[in-house]
């Protein structure tokens, strides 16, 4: 009986867990602060060019220096699922009225361990609410990265990123740009593009990405 009631209180903490991590209003802070920030600089007049997503395009500093020929608008926030981002939707991509839309979503996602297939349908909902507003804009979604800290989910992850780059090239406004193959050496992660923790990246990694995303910024 002892070993049945730890079960089912183990599963309750759990739920409770996953239930709290699905929950888009504990972005609710820190979303407010990026949408402050950004209608502080935000130029009405200027062609923009929204970058969102989560962390690892929240800590892409120097997005504005590395293309300072464009309006760049940086809205990730750290930790989001792509549900995350479609329940922002509003405050992050479209109230910028932006020519282009970079994601980068799906690596919180797999780590928690939702299914490809889950995250496929998000997009695909964020993709349309987009398009719903503007036709015309142009969207790339970036691969998921490899990591040290995730390489355990790689098989997920390369799904995942299978379903996008298969989408993209069924979508007449939709792009896909990859991160995943230029971080690896064959079969090998490069470690030396991360920082300590194993998942973001330094200076080096920012520097890979750039070289692998600037085609579509131009």
């Amino acid at each position: 009986m002892g070993k049945v009631l730890a079960t089912l209180l183990a599963l309750l903490a759990w739920s409770s867990y996953t239930c709290r991590s699905q929950d888009p209003e504990r972005f609710r802070e820190e979303v407010e602060l990026v949408v402050e920030h950004n209608d502080s600089i935000w130029d009405q007049n200027l062609e923009t060019i929204v970058f969102t997503g989560s962390s690892s395009i929240r800590t892409w500093e120097n997005l504005h220096s590395l293309f300072p020929s464009f309006q760049i608008i940086n809205s990730g926030f750290g930790g989001s699922h792509a549900s995350d981002l479609l329940f922002y939707l509003d405050k992050l991509i479209l109230r910028y009225h932006p020519s282009k839309v970079f994601i980068y979503e799906g690596d919180n996602d797999i780590f928690e361990g939702k299914r490809p297939q889950k995250i496929f349908q998000d997009i695909e909902a964020i993709l349309s609410s987009i398009w719903i507003k503007n036709p015309d804009t142009e969207v790339v979604l970036i691969s998921a990265k490899p990591s040290i800290a995730r390489w355990h989910r790689r098989g997920a992850f390369k799904r995942l990123n299978r379903k996008f780059k298969r989408l993209a090239s069924e979508q007449p406004n939709l792009d896909y740009a990859d991160i995943w193959n230029p971080m690896l050496n064959g079969r090998k992660l490069k470690e030396e593009l991360f920082i300590e923790d194993g998942l973001h990246l330094n200076q080096k990694g920012y520097e890979l990405w750039q070289e692998a995303i600037t085609p579509f910024v131009k």
